[in-house]
C-alpha cells in the first residue's frame, strides 16, 4: 500500500499578505506545492490529500486537477470550526481555525494508510520525500512515527525572525523533546533564539521540525482525544493553537509512541515574508539548472 501525502493548505497566510499556497515560483508559474507533489510522486506516494478552507476548493481543483489527473489520486478535505464532530457541544468563539494538529483531523475519514504531513508553502526537497516513503513503508507502526529533521542553519530567512520546533534527540536518533522557539534569527554569523529579551545560541546543525511528520492512521484517535481536552482548556483563548509538535511532545512524554528523527541536509526554503520570494525563485531556477527538476514540471 502506497503512503499518502497530506498537505496543510488552510492557513490564512497573514504575514505574507496573499494566498501564497497558490502563488507561482517556478519558471512557468509552478507553485511550491507543485514541487512537493512532483517529488512525492517520484518518491512513491500514492495519494495526495489537500486540507483547505471549503471556499478555496474550486480554486484548488482548477489549478491541480489538470496537472495531477492520471498521475496521483487526489482528495480535498476541509478544516472548519465545527466542534460537534468531536463531541464538543459548547460554542467556542474562534477568529481562525485551531492550528495544524486540528487540521490533520480533517483527513481522518479519507486517510487509511501510513501518511505524512507537510506545509503547503515550504520547499522540502526530494531527499526528504524519498526517506519518508522508506520509513512509512518499512518502519512505521502505530507506536513508531517520524519527523524529518532539517539543520536549523538551512531554514532561516534573511528578512526577519522565524519560528522553529527545535528537536532534542537521544543517542538512537529518536525525539526526546521538541520546543517551539518563536524568535530565531541570524545575528552576525551566529544563529540565536530570543526568549524573555535574552539571546541564546544554536548550533548550525541543530535538528528542527519543518512540519514534515510521518504517522499511521492510529494517530487520529490519539489526536482527537488530545484536541477535545485542548479545546475546552483554551475556550477563553480565541488565538490558542493546537500544533502538531504538541502531538509529538505528548506521545513521547507519556510513552505512547516514539518519533524517529530522519536527518536531511537538504536546503529548506519557504516564504515566511514577501521578500523571500525572489530567493525561492532563484533557488528553484538553480535546481532546474542542476537537473533536479525539468523546466516544465508537468509535461
Amino acid at each position: 500500500m502506497k503512503p499518502t501525502l497530506l498537505i496543510l493548505a488552510a492557513g490564512m497566510a497573514s504575514r505574507y499578505g496573499s494566498m501564497k499556497q497558490i502563488d507561482g515560483f517556478g519558471p512557468n508559474g509552478e507553485t511550491i506545492i507543485d514541487y512537493s507533489i512532483y517529488d512525492a510522486i517520484k518518491a512513491g506516494f500514492g495519494k495526495v490529500v489537500f486540507i483547505i478552507k471549503e471556499e478555496f476548493v474550486e480554486n484548488f481543483k482548477s489549478i491541480f486537477e489538470p496537472k495531477l489527473n492520471g498521475r496521483i489520486e487526489t482528495e480535498y478535505v476541509f478544516q472548519d470550526f465545527d466542534l460537534k464532530q468531536f463531541g464538543i457541544e459548547e460554542e467556542i468563539y474562534r477568529e481562525k481555525p485551531w492550528g495544524t494538529a486540528h487540521a490533520i483531523l480533517s483527513g481522518r475519514k479519507v486517510v487509511k494508510e501510513p501518511f505524512c504531513v507537510i506545509n503547503a508553502d515550504d520547499f522540502y526537497g526530494y531527499d526528504s520525500f524519498s526517506k519518508m516513503v522508506k520509513f512509512l513503508t518499512e518502519d512505521a507502526t502505530d507506536s513508531n512515527y517520524s519527523i524529518v529533521g532539517y539543520q536549523i542553519g538551512k531554514t532561516l530567512s534573511d528578512f526577519g525572525s522565524v519560528s522553529r520546533g527545535v528537536c532534542k534527540t537521544n543517542e538512537g536518533g529518536y525525539l526526546e523533546e521538541i520546543t517551539e522557539r518563536t524568535q530565531v534569527y541570524k545575528k552576525d554569523d551566529v544563529i540565536v533564539y530570543e526568549e524573555t529579551q535574552l539571546e541564546y545560541p544554536l548550533a548550525f546543525e541543530t535538528p528542527v521540525s519543518m512540519n514534515f511528520w510521518g504517522f499511521t492512521p492510529a494517530v487520529f484517535k490519539l489526536t482527537e482525544d488530545m484536541f477535545k481536552v485542548f479545546a475546552l482548556e483554551n475556550k477563553q483563548k480565541p488565538k490558542a493553537e493546537f500544533f502538531i509538535p504538541l502531538i509529538g511532545e505528548t506521545l513521547v512524554k507519556n510513552e505512547t509512541a516514539t518519533f524517529k528523527i530522519i536527518p536531511t541536509d537538504s536546503q529548506w526554503f519557504g516564504v515566511t515574508y514577501k521578500e523571500d520570494k525572489p530567493f525561492v525563485q532563484a533557488s528553484i531556477d538553480q535546481l532546474i539548472k542542476d537537473g533536479a527538476y525539468p523546466t516544465r514540471l508537468w509535461e
